[in-house]
């Protein structure tokens, strides 16, 4: 089902190898990883000060964009649980001076009460 799961672009982790040889270069001198979601090739990060979404792209993957959202820049998000029937989360994050939110499909299972305390301690704090 995680190869399914994955073409439907529902979330699920990220390998620490994998993430770590993506963020090589990405981080600043102490940032650290803090929870990091993958879609398919595409996967997201949080660490202690930003959000960076990581946009895979092209047959080989060897172009990568890489977003950063810093935390101060977020002026809500939505987290919604899945339900009995429902098999997914969804993740919205509006960033100011944007109208459309950041919108990620997570799995079912996905620790989304996780996320949501993440970025509700990033922002409040």
């Amino acid at each position: 089902m995680g190869l399914f799961d994955g073409f439907l672009g529902h979330g699920s982790k990220v390998d620490p190898t994998e993430l770590n040889k993506r963020l090589n270069g990405v981080l600043i001198e102490g940032e650290q990883p803090q929870l990091a979601f993958k879609i398919i090739r595409d996967f997201f990060v949080f660490t202690q000060w930003r959000l960076i979404l990581v946009d895979i792209q092209g047959i080989t993957g060897s172009k990568v964009d890489y977003m950063s959202v810093p935390y101060k820049a977020i002026t809500r998000f939505s987290v919604e649980t899945a339900g009995t029937f429902d098999l997914e989360s969804e993740l919205k994050i509006w960033v100011s001076g944007t109208s459309d939110p950041i919108q990620k499909t997570l799995k079912k299972g996905t620790d989304v009460r996780g996320i949501q305390r993440a970025l509700a301690t990033a922002i409040f704090r």
